[in-house]
């Protein structure tokens, strides 16, 4: 019998966790995140970690397995991933990958793109850019010189903008046209199961989502992280409209609003990115999977 990797996808705050849960528990197996906020071990209630209980309930990875001053990159996550799974089909038939980023759920089941390597000089200047410019004057620069990748992209994430922008510049053309090449072969199926509803619903659980975070002292998490504001990691939903209400130029409800407003945008992205992919079958949350597995 083949060696099945299950992968669970989709917007955020749908219930990709619960669902994980559930089939690692019925399968007697482990779960891998790919959820690239929260490989870290400092960045808790902004990313929405699972809960302690939901850890201890089945074995996870990738879950506070680094620190926001380390570098890991969607490289290092398949060649990990590729090794752990190598590890997991020795004892299970069955994997469990879950998570909300695309790229790196790509890299996992087709392969991450081996793309052309830009000069050291041009990384620091763009890097110099977004402590100089700031993120958007990045984001602007995407969008015109890769407006496919722009609509996909999350584009508060400063580490994948700089990285399309070494490529775009570099070779002069866009970096979605280096990402045609043909999947790499694996040893196991991927079995893919996206989760969506209708766009109020899923409005109504990232609002709500949000609003537990704050309840759970997300201000606080955020104010122990602003000795490491410039750090890549941080620079992302729930931690910027943080550290601005901390600078003074935004109120606390302001703040609020901006989290839940521009985590609709990503969620957007996300869903943009994963309808792309054609063997993904979709279903609504609590609805019954068992029949494609």
């Amino acid at each position: 019998m083949a060696k099945t990797l299950i992968v669970i996808v989709g917007p955020t705050a749908i219930g990709k966790t619960a669902l994980a849960i559930e089939l690692a528990k019925y399968h007697q197996t482990e779960i891998i995140s790919a959820d690239s906020r929260q490989f870290y071990i400092e960045m808790n209630i902004g990313t929405a970690k699972p809960s302690a209980e939901e850890l201890a309930s089945v074995k996870h990875h990738f879950i506070g397995s680094h620190s926001i001053t380390e570098d890991f990159t969607v490289g290092d996550f398949e060649i990990q991933s590729l090794e752990l799974l190598d590890q997991i089909f020795k004892k299970h038939d069955f994997a469990v990958l879950v998570g909300g980023s695309g790229l790196y759920i790509d890299a996992v089941c087709r392969g991450f793109d081996d793309l052309p390597k830009a000069s050291v000089a041009l990384r620091e200047q763009l890097n110099q850019d977004l402590i100089d410019k700031g993120i958007a004057h990045l984001q602007d620069q995407l969008q015109r010189l890769d407006p496919v990748y722009f609509s996909e992209v999350d584009i508060y994430n400063p580490q994948r903008i700089i990285r399309a922008l070494e490529v775009s510049i570099a070779t002069g053309k866009p970096f979605s046209s280096y990402r045609t090449k043909p999947e790499k072969t694996r040893p196991f199926r991927c079995v893919k199961i996206g989760l969506n509803t209708s766009r109020q619903q899923l409005y109504d659980r990232i609002n709500h989502r949000v609003d537990q975070m704050i309840q759970r002292g997300l201000f606080d998490e955020v104010r122990r992280l602003i000795p490491y504001r410039h750090l890549n990691a941080l620079n992302t939903v729930g931690y910027t409209e943080l550290f601005n209400y901390f600078d003074g130029k935004l109120t606390e409800q302001e703040a609020i609003a901006k989290i839940k407003q521009n985590t609709r945008r990503f969620a957007k992205r996300q869903l943009t990115w994963f309808r792309k992919d054609p063997t993904i079958t979709w279903f609504e949350p609590g609805e019954d999977v068992g029949n494609l597995i």
